[in-house]
């Protein structure tokens, strides 16, 4: 595979990658790592670093000195803010040598935010268009739409997918959207009003 000509590294950026998608930029002192899978549109910014096990979406977001490892995912249009960093294994030990198989995935999905200095522990699943607050560390699955700080990381509201934070009627005052619980538990999170009535997706 060769790089599409439209990727952007600067002379001081390291891609090792060639499946990264056209207009995407890698800047100075970011690495990333051959068979690391990146997509369109995404800006990767100076000192991050992407391991080769790791799959990036389109228009996505990895500010400064983000590090993500082996098994994380991220979909379309995620924002990774500074130095928010990842794990892949809740046992590490220097002298234990594990394989891919031994390492637990993490997924940030569609439209998620993940605030400056958060670490987000393995085989966590981050729900679309939450945001996780700066400095928080993520332990357990966060719901779409839910807004988490803290640490452990807890739910203190929800937010649009504007990224605005919702009334207790589940309205955005900034964009108009209108939200309903995507189901009876805490975990569920939400979904567009319009989809909560037909079954369809947020």
């Amino acid at each position: 595979m060769t790089r599409d000509p439209l990727v952007f590294v600067h002379p001081r950026g390291l891609c090792e990658s060639d499946d990264v998608g056209p207009g995407t930029r890698v800047w100075a002192w970011a690495h990333v790592l051959p068979g690391a899978v990146v997509g369109a549109g995404c800006n990767i910014c100076d000192h991050a670093f992407v391991e080769g096990g790791v799959r990036i979406g389109d228009r996505v977001t990895v500010k400064n000195a983000v590090l993500l490892f082996d098994g994380v995912t991220v979909e379309d249009d995620v924002f990774l803010g500074p130095n928010v960093v990842f794990t892949n294994d809740v046992r590490p030990r220097a002298h234990v040598r594990k394989g891919p198989d031994e390492l637990l995935a993490t997924t940030v999905c569609t439209g998620a935010t993940i605030g400056a200095n958060s670490t987000v522990v393995c085989g966590s699943t981050i729900g679309a268009h939450a945001l996780v607050g700066a400095g928080s560390v993520v332990t357990r699955d966060v719901p779409p739409h839910a807004l988490v700080v803290g640490n452990p990381a807890r739910r203190t509201g929800w937010v649009c997918r504007c990224g605005e934070r919702l009334g207790d009627d589940l309205a955005c005052r900034a964009c108009d959207r209108r939200f309903a619980r995507a189901g009876d538990d805490h975990r569920a999170g939400l979904v567009a009003a319009d989809a909560a009535r037909t079954g369809g997706r947020p």
